[in-house]
């Protein structure tokens, strides 16, 4: 690790207890997130009822976004500040999709940013591969659904219904929670459809959702303990992981694969990093991923 020393006595002596935080959110995040914020760290949630988050874009893709995930984060947190006035902001943000490498499978990643003005510290924090019900069907009116309804946790969690194959009339309805509001919108989009069929998805806003709510209340928590690692080096908070990185050694021949070796840990405000090694302790990878033993 790089040693860097001359901290600000601000950054030595940081706290945000007694501090107010302003969250943007038009979903309800605040029931998961304002209780572990405030054990942890003492601060006390403000919500941006002033700016709507749907203007930094929708699941449903009425409103496209401006920037990827993360960087969208960021921007919802700097915009809650604007609404808000204060100099302390936290947003989250989710993402989904297929698995790049196993693509029938889904892939949920959920995005946290804290950011605070007074400092000039901006700290994110990721949680990849949660728990996630991400999936859709197509049906006809009358098309049986129960068994995909009872996977993806319908009623609990609602779903969008939209023509599959959308023609000159334009139908969307979200938050769908009732077997009859459902048949309704799959008979209502399937006739706005060309091919006479509704899609219906998983509604993935985080009030419509409780699986993605769970997601993100333990993302709230992995981001609060690392808002209270201090960096060794200047003081400052926010140490933690800031990339992952690949080449992890063959067993037969030694050669780096696509397979994590190690973590780079760093300060958000100074320079300072370190290498962790895997949290399983694996030293060696499985010659089927190597692509000289396994081509």
């Amino acid at each position: 690790m790089r040693a860097v020393t001359g901290a600000t006595s601000a950054i030595a002596a940081w706290s945000a207890c007694g501090r107010r935080v302003s969250l943007a959110t038009c979903h309800g995040k605040e029931r998961v997130m304002a209780r572990p914020l405030r054990r942890a760290l003492g601060v006390e949630l403000v919500l941006a009822a002033g700016f709507d988050t749907d203007s930094l874009g929708t699941f449903c893709g009425e409103r496209p976004r401006p920037a990827d995930a993360a960087t969208t984060c960021r921007l919802k947190a700097e915009a809650g500040m604007a609404a808000t006035g204060l100099d302390l902001g936290l947003a989250s943000e989710g993402s989904f999709g297929p698995h790049p490498a196993l693509p029938f499978l889904p892939l949920a990643t959920e995005w946290m940013t804290w950011v605070d003005r007074r400092h000039d510290l901006v700290i994110t924090e990721r949680l990849s591969g949660c728990r996630t019900n991400f999936d859709h069907c197509t049906a006809a009116p009358g098309t049986p659904l129960e068994a995909w309804l009872t996977r993806i946790g319908f009623p609990r969690h609602a779903v969008i219904v939209r023509p599959h194959q959308p023609g000159a009339e334009p139908f969307l309805r979200k938050g769908v929670c009732g077997a009859a509001e459902l048949t309704q919108a799959i008979h209502q989009a399937s006739t706005a459809s060309a091919d006479g069929l509704a899609l219906v998805e998983t509604d993935m806003r985080a009030h419509c959702n409780p699986t993605r709510m769970a997601s993100i209340r333990a993302l709230t928590f992995r981001l609060a303990r690392r808002i209270a690692t201090p960096c060794p080096a200047c003081g400052a908070p926010g140490w933690g992981p800031l990339e992952s990185l690949p080449g992890l050694p063959c067993g037969w021949c030694g050669s780096p694969t696509s397979l994590l070796r190690a973590e780079r840990f760093g300060c958000v405000r100074c320079e300072a990093s370190e290498e962790h090694p895997r949290r399983d302790g694996l030293l060696q990878a499985d010659p089927q991923h190597c692509p000289y033993c396994n081509p």
